[in-house]
């Protein structure tokens, strides 16, 4: 997302994005309230303070949770167990969330218990709005949980002036935190200490990074893919569009016009490439490669969104008057979707590790060996590709689905459980190195271009630039150097989405 398409406010009350959460997460975009925003969540309190008065049975508000469904909570003890809700919650431990994963979840609580169907107060909203607006984020210890309630417990918690919180990037307590922004503690009436730590608000905030850096990682792969392509003279046969029509997946030739579209004006492949009648796999499949993990990325992309403009809570307040005993709390739909994005980066990476060791390896690429002008004193670029190796074979251990497994709890009241939190969580992490992985080859393919024969033949403009936005802090090896920084700063390239922006402002849009 570039600096210009950054959105400074969103307001809730319609579809929302992919975008619109990463700039309130990652961008810190000022959240607002719709008039029809208000307008739903006060009709749907009006209806829980009814029922309350009429002293109806409802899961959760007047009764205990889980197991403990036929067990009344007295009236007298029915806001006091809203709060002992969000206490005996908090239990998922180790190490926290990241800043942007906390604050996408506060997000995902406003959509979630905002959409109508919850019945919390807007006051209650507004706190988490006004956090969100003045930098309190709540400190989440990830791990323990096996589909939600856990990691929401211990946000919910800040709302009441307890657990822990950043502000301004310092942790405090919670009601530390609230006081330093100036922020009253929440005490949570009806169904708000249920509604704040139920649903799946964990789940999509993680699921929703996972997928919008996905998306834009593989429009960077094909930048990347093109840019080796070019270095290593590949023929772009493989990707006329003749061969496209032959198997007309659409992602398969939006990946290969993407590649055309960035090479079209290279002379050096027009004079230079092609001279192999027949390429190796990892370069003449990348539409092939590439088109599916794309399809597998959009996918994903329209399940997530689907689930951010969703109501996730149990029991649903409906505008017909019923409350609602359900369970689309269930995480499968996000917990499939983000083990196939495991999966997905697994298959994008070990393409992109063949392509760096294409380029190190001087048996098959024409240029010196591992890069280096005097190999043999120098090493060069050989350990990048031990690198990407290393992470390829992390990938590989992440990428075993969490949503197939179930492990009952709660006395068997919940006995099938949908693991979707551990399969969000690890698509985080798998995104972040596949991220690593082309970021190599990224480096890799910009030290590689530095070698090829026929320098006078200009690469195409894509590729020149990239080179150049590489070359801002990675210089070219002459001679071994710390080469970390350089790598760190080919990821930083590539997660940040310049690398694409970079061809976006020569092809158009990439996805």
């Amino acid at each position: 997302m570039s600096e210009i398409e950054i959105k400074k406010e969103v307001t809730l009350g319609g579809k929302i994005q992919l975008e619109d959460l990463i700039a309130v997460a990652r961008f810190k975009a000022k959240v607002f309230f719709s008039e029809e925003y208000k307008n739903r969540v006060n009709k749907s309190r009006a209806f829980v303070e009814q029922f309350v008065r009429e002293k109806r049975r409802m899961y959760g508000i007047t009764t205990g949770l889980g197991d403990n469904v036929n067990r009344s909570i007295p009236e007298e003890a029915v806001i006091k167990y809203q709060k002992n809700t969000m206490l005996t919650h908090c239990t998922s431990v180790g190490e926290p969330m990241d800043y942007e994963t906390s604050r996408a979840m506060l997000f995902m609580m406003l959509m979630n218990v905002g959409s109508g169907y919850s019945g919390a107060r807007l006051e209650a909203l507004q706190l988490i709005a006004d956090m969100l607006n003045n930098d309190v984020t709540p400190w989440v210890p990830m791990h323990g949980s096996v589909g939600y309630l856990d990691a929401e417990a211990h946000a919910a918690l800040v709302f009441t002036g307890e657990g822990k919180a950043y502000y301004n990037g310092d942790l405090l307590s919670g009601a530390e935190a609230l006081k330093r922004a100036k922020l009253a503690p929440l005490v949570p009436s009806y169904k708000e200490g249920l509604c704040f730590v139920n649903g799946c608000t964990s789940i999509n905030a993680m699921a929703s990074i996972a997928a919008y850096d996905a998306r834009n990682l593989v429009a960077t792969a094909d930048v990347i893919a093109a840019s080796t392509l070019e270095a290593l003279g590949g023929n772009l046969i493989p990707f006329d569009k003749r061969v496209m029509e032959a198997k007309p997946h659409k992602e398969q030739a939006i990946t290969a016009e993407h590649v055309r579209n960035i090479l079209d004006d290279s002379k050096f492949i027009t004079e230079c490439g092609g001279k192999n009648l027949q390429d190796a796999l990892s370069l003449r499949c990348i539409p092939q490669a590439h088109g599916a993990v794309r399809r597998v990325i959009n996918d994903a992309v329209e399940v997530i969104e689907t689930e951010i403009n969703s109501c996730d809570d149990n029991p649903i307040i409906h505008p017909s008057g019923d409350v609602i005993s359900a369970c689309n709390s269930d995480s499968g739909f996000v917990g499939m979707e983000t083990d196939a994005i495991c999966i997905a980066m697994g298959y994008l990476s070990k393409i992109s590790e063949r392509r760096t060791d294409r380029m190190v390896n001087e048996h098959v690429s024409g240029l010196p060996a591992f890069l280096v002008a005097n190999p043999g004193q120098n090493s060069g670029y050989m350990i990048v590709q031990y690198s990407s190796a290393g992470l390829l074979n992390e990938i590989k251990t992440l990428a075993t689905p969490a949503s197939v497994d179930s492990i009952p709890t709660c006395a068997f009241q919940e006995d099938y459980v949908s693991m979707g939190y551990n399969a969000a969580m690890k698509s985080q992490k798998v995104v972040k190195l596949a991220e690593y992985i082309l970021g190599n080859e990224l480096l890799t393919a910009a030290q590689a271009t530095g070698f090829r024969k026929h320098q006078e033949l200009p690469l195409s403009t894509v590729t020149t630039n990239v080179i150049a936005a590489v070359r801002e802090k990675a210089p070219f090896m002459e001679n071994d150097h710390y080469i970390n920084p350089d790598m760190e700063w080919a990821h930083d390239l590539v997660h940040s989405g310049r690398i694409r922006e970079i061809a976006e402002s020569k092809i158009g849009k990439m996805y």
